[in-house]
């Protein structure tokens, strides 16, 4: 992200942060920059991230397209408003819990936040975020890992970590949303007939085995799947900060 020679920040954040007046020029406003954001969110909640057009949004408002940018300068101006405003504030993690208690209540929530709104998962990751609702997660996150004996840098690297397995996951459970039980045996059947025991012997001994067959049903299979792989993830954290405290 281009911040000037200046130093001046970029106007996207000045914005996120309200460090910026918009829609100061020209005749009496009319409209606030917060209303824009939420109209838009209305309609990414109802048809979707890819139906978002700040000529949509203007005419939900009531108002012309022009207007819109003196307050919002484009569609990825505004696409990066919305993607920090919606994703709200950071949970409030359980006191006097262990870090992992607290560090998985972080993950969990985050996972449901991004799950419940699914084209948020759809929307261009370009830069680091920058936003005030992001910062105020990744404020959380570290917040959890307070007490343990890392470094500052592993700690970044723990919370940023997470949260990239989180948004992994909760991508690939949207985007299998719509698959059915025929589809999954479908998929059970083709891979069974092309997977032969001389060639994969370890997948054929798994398929053999039923290993690619769901047990519980399909919504709480979701929740079963990110648990487990949350707790490998964490496993490898407790690792981390015995090593460090030279008790591995």
């Amino acid at each position: 992200m281009d911040t000037g020679d200046d130093g001046a920040l970029p106007k996207v954040v000045e914005l996120a942060w309200g460090l910026d007046q918009p829609g100061t020029r020209g005749p009496k406003r009319g409209l606030s920059l917060e209303q824009i954001l939420d109209t838009a969110i209305e309609l990414a909640d109802a048809e979707g991230v890819t139906a978002l057009s700040m000529g949509r949004v203007a005419k939900s408002l009531g108002f012309t397209t022009m207007s819109l940018y003196r307050y919002v300068s484009s569609k990825d101006e505004l696409l990066e408003l919305i993607s920090d405003r919606v994703v709200g504030p950071p949970p409030v993690l359980p006191k006097d819990a262990s870090w992992r208690v607290q560090l998985e209540a972080w993950a969990n929530q985050e996972y449901a936040m991004m799950v419940s709104r699914p084209w948020w998962l759809k929307l261009p990751i370009t830069a680091p975020p920058t936003g005030p609702n992001n910062m105020a997660w990744l404020d959380a996150g570290l917040g959890a890992l307070a007490g343990v004996e890392l470094t500052a840098a592993s700690k970044f690297q723990v919370i940023t970590n997470v949260s990239l397995f989180v948004i992994g996951r909760a991508r690939f459970v949207v985007d299998l949303a719509a698959q059915t039980v025929a589809d999954e045996a479908a998929y059970q059947a083709v891979i069974a007939r092309v997977v032969n025991r001389e060639d994969f012997p370890h997948l054929s001994a798994v398929i053999a085995e039923g290993g690619l067959e769901d047990e519980p049903a399909a919504e709480e299979s979701e929740d079963i799947d990110f648990d487990f792989s949350l707790g490998l993830l964490l496993d490898g954290i407790e690792q981390l900060v015995h090593r460090s405290r030279g008790t591995a």
